[in-house]
């Protein structure tokens, strides 16, 4: 069986970071993979390929926009080759389901991978959604939420959407090792807050940054990843007179060991799918804080500390709440470690597997 995925780019994202980690995955699992992007990008995700070569990796260009629907027309060369393509992210989403219009002879696999999007607010394109989702053989919504946010905008008629968990390397995270403070350019004395996210107005960093200053002066938060709000948000640190307390990493190769240095990791989402940085925060060892809505409250519930989307007063309070209490810290550290047992990466793909055969026993 050949399996091709499909996504816009190897850029920072917990999607792409998810199908890079699942192409290894699949690969160990006897399922021949490669990997088409829309547009070539550097990333460490593409360097991580590398020490994988039975995993070929193709682009269709390194300039064009992903919006450009010229791109679309090179996408039958590739797609014709395998039995099995797998598709993430808008607006490869489009761009495939129209290509398979031209020509079709494989099975076609689509994974969404959010509770929402601006789509779905346009009545146009609600209904464009529902003729581009027809052409696909199997839907996968990767949450609860997901899933049921899912169900209500394609409607009752769409019998093909199958919820299949997010997974992460759990192995990857328990065999690394932290740093020390001084390793990081921190003291003994600092407590270090973490969130590991692209640099986007879903993932409110700008709250986080402005709760150093409700937060004792040794406090300082680390943010990792990349993206069109990053500068915004160094500028928004200095607004707030913490710049010296915010370490704006990019984006790292070593997010496992940052994740064992800290002391708290956090994620401030106003949405999610199944966030992956939700799952390595709750496998890291320490307790894991996130904001109370969809996509995070199923996953975090009665294992980490939810508080109350933009609320400042119920997050420092959880902060506070697990930093002056060591049981209550060791105990919340421990349930999150159980419940990160859940989104296994094997577990996941062996279930995309499955998927991908009943495809070819119903060929």
């Amino acid at each position: 069986m050949k399996v091709l995925q499909l996504i816009n780019s190897l850029g920072a994202g917990g999607a792409e970071k998810l199908l890079v980690d699942a192409a290894i995955t699949y690969s160990n699992l006897g399922i021949q993979v490669d990997i088409l992007i829309l547009k070539k990008k550097e990333s460490p995700f593409i360097d991580k390929l590398k020490n994988h070569p039975s995993i070929n990796l193709y682009w269709l260009s390194e300039t064009a926009s992903f919006y450009n629907p010229l791109l679309l027309f090179k996408l039958k060369k590739h797609f014709i080759k395998y039995d099995v393509v797998h598709v993430h992210l808008f607006p490869c989403l489009y761009w495939a389901g129209i290509s398979s219009m031209l020509h079709k002879s494989y099975r076609l696999v689509y994974t969404e991978h959010n509770t929402t999007n601006r789509r779905r607010e346009s009545t146009l394109f609600k209904l464009l959604d529902k003729v581009i989702y027809r052409r696909y053989d199997d839907i996968v919504s990767i949450s609860d939420s997901v899933d049921k946010s899912l169900k209500e905008h394609l409607g009752s008629s769409f019998q093909n959407i199958t919820k299949i968990y997010n997974g992460i390397d759990l192995k990857e995270i328990t065999k690394s090792k932290p740093y020390t403070k001084q390793e990081l350019g921190l003291t003994d004395s600092n407590v270090c807050l973490m969130q590991v996210s692209s640099f986007t107005a879903q993932k409110n960093q700008n709250f986080l940054i402005k709760s150093l200053t409700e937060l004792p002066e040794n406090y300082v938060l680390l943010l990792v990843g990349d993206g069109m709000l990053r500068k915004s948000s160094e500028e928004y640190a200095e607004k707030m007179g913490v710049e010296n307390r915010v370490l704006f990493l990019g984006i790292r190769k070593d997010v496992p060991r940052l994740l064992k240095s800290v002391d708290l990791v956090v994620l401030s989402s106003h949405f999610e799918g199944l966030s992956l940085s939700s799952v390595e925060g709750l496998a890291s060892g320490k307790p894991f804080l996130a904001s109370d809505v969809p996509g995070l409250t199923e996953v975090v519930k009665d294992a980490g500390v939810l508080f109350e989307n933009n609320n400042m007063e119920s997050f420092v309070s959880a902060v506070n709440g697990l930093m002056q209490d060591g049981d209550y810290y060791n105990t919340v550290a421990v349930k999150c470690q159980e419940r990160a047992k859940k989104y296994d990466i094997v577990t996941m793909c062996s279930q995309y597997k499955l998927l991908y055969q009943k495809g070819q026993s119903q060929a």
